[in-house]
């Protein structure tokens, strides 16, 4: 089973290139699923039902989410409806969506689920023992697990992958946008990266303009975020996972092109 994950995608530069890329990276790099992070696609903040069916119908499986979920909040319209997204699963009980979802791949089973951190974030329910409790579940029984996990820490990062390491075919961090260099099989089989990256604006400060947050530091004014133009970038790493369940090897995607 040969998996796909992109890194966060940001807005409309980020679909863009998702949509001019994918296609040619599904035949090149023969993907049987493909799942992206989906939470900064409307204009940084959130994900619409349109965009869902847009990026849906050029090849995205499934997408994953993190702390900006609520932030369109048309999905609250769709959420529970749409079988191929999930929110963080270490929200409290009661809130909308599904943090984890069963997917058939080639005969195979994939359980798809997401986690947000602590550190550094508002307040969620263990990521750790959230994790503990879905790895138990039966459906999870002779299925591959995937992990998007979406925190701010590093360290935070690195201890989720240790403490699942041989517990699920692979683990990915998102969030903040910066593609990390340790990319990994640890030693119990589990695919690993801090954090696969991001897919929209190269030339930004994780995908707004960079005008807008230098101002931001030397005076402690926030105004409206806006996408950044220039060149954009494709952050993503592909895991094979084998009859095992575990992580037989993985690549990195990491490229960009130069605005016209």
């Amino acid at each position: 089973m040969r998996l796909l994950f992109i890194g966060d995608i940001y807005g409309a530069p980020g679909r863009k290139m998702v949509i001019e890329h994918l296609p040619r990276l599904l035949a090149e790099k023969q993907i049987d699923f493909t799942i992206a992070n989906g939470e900064n696609c409307s204009g940084g903040f959130g994900i619409n039902r349109r965009l869902l069916h847009e990026l849906t119908d050029i090849g995205v499986d499934a997408f994953t989410m993190g702390n900006h979920t609520w932030d369109n909040k048309e999905i609250f319209s769709f959420i529970d409806s749409e079988p191929n997204i999930v929110r963080p699963a270490n929200y409290p009980p009661g809130t909308p969506g599904r943090g984890w979802r069963l997917f058939e791949i080639k005969g195979r089973k994939l359980l798809l689920c997401n986690i947000i951190g602590r550190v550094f974030m508002p307040s969620f329910d263990c990521p750790f023992r959230s994790m503990d409790a879905i790895i138990r579940l039966e459906e999870a029984a002779d299925a591959a697990i995937f992990v998007d996990f979406h925190a701010e820490a590093t360290s935070e990062k690195v201890a989720l992958g240790w403490y699942l390491d041989g517990r699920v075919a692979a683990m990915v961090g998102t969030h903040t946008h910066i593609q990390t260099n340790d990319a990994r099989i640890l030693p119990r089989g589990s695919g690993y990266i801090t954090d696969a990256g991001m897919t929209g604006p190269r030339d930004s400060v994780l995908g707004v303009e960079r005008e807008i947050i230098v101002q931001r530091f030397l005076t402690g004014v926030s105004p409206r975020f806006e996408a950044a133009a220039g060149d954009l970038q494709f952050n993503g790493i592909i895991f094979d996972i084998d009859e095992r369940g575990k992580c037989a090897a993985l690549e990195v995607i990491n490229f960009w092109e130069p605005s016209l």
